[in-house]
């Protein structure tokens, strides 16, 4: 039997999955799709694990087309996801919309969730938010790294702490369960990310590597139920972290 496989950035997981589900049913194809953190995703493609579809940022995709593993005519854009705090359903939601009331409510946090910086989009600006806004030093021993923001959404989900906070991608959080969404970054800390799909030089499946991609840049409900857009509200500077 055909199969698909798709390697997929954690902040894709929203419109990725639902598709990849709907393409199982309909079709004689096994999906096989991986989720996780930018870099880790990255690093499958680079020691040559089967993939045909590759969702990650444009910067990342711009080191796989420069390597000549993703085809360079072949970028879907996605999309633009900001980085958000969420805590989890039912404790106090803190007030994240000032630089000040993020601050201190940052400063207050029993545990501060995040992917781990070295290899994710949303713990690399939390580590730049903290320098800026002073706090690196104090909030250090409270910060808990995952391998990536899902995993980071399960931890703060499962937790018992009535101050804990979780930083993720945007997508991460509205899709998660259990969780509530505090809002964005503030625009002046904002990092927005654009997001696309890619197909791998290798792909064993191109037409349908092809057509998934075009469905998944065209259901634009999705996109903009998954959270993403214009970066939510967010400010206009873009980052390609």
């Amino acid at each position: 039997m055909e199969a698909l496989n798709i390697l997929s950035a954690g902040a894709a997981q929203a419109v990725v999955a639902p598709l990849a589900h709907k393409l199982q049913l309909e079709s004689p194809v096994t999906v096989n799709v991986c989720y996780g953190a930018v870099q880790s995703m990255k690093s499958r493609v680079l020691v040559g694990e089967p993939v045909d579809v590759i969702v990650l940022t444009d910067a990342l995709l711009d080191e796989l087309v420069l390597k000549n593993l993703v085809v360079s005519d072949s970028r879907t854009e996605l999309g633009t996801v900001g980085t958000g705090l969420a805590v989890r359903a039912g404790t106090p939601v803190p007030d994240v919309a000032s630089l000040q009331a993020l601050r201190e409510n940052l400063l207050a946090a029993e545990k501060i969730v995040c992917p781990d910086p070295a290899v994710a989009t949303a713990g690399k600006v939390l580590l730049t938010v903290l320098d800026r806004l002073g706090i690196s030093e104090q909030t250090r021993p409270r910060l808990l790294y995952c391998s990536s923001g899902l995993e980071a959404v399960a931890w703060l989900a499962q937790g018992t702490g009535p101050r804990e906070i979780g930083v993720m991608q945007m997508t991460e959080i509205i899709a998660g369960a259990d969780m509530a969404l505090a809002g964005p970054l503030p625009a002046e800390l904002q990092s927005q990310v654009i997001y696309s799909a890619g197909l791998a030089v290798r792909s064993r499946s191109p037409e349908r590597a092809r057509e998934f991609m075009r469905r998944l840049a065209g259901d634009r409900h999705a996109l903009r139920v998954a959270g993403f857009g214009s970066g939510q509200g967010t400010g206009n500077a873009e980052t390609t972290i």
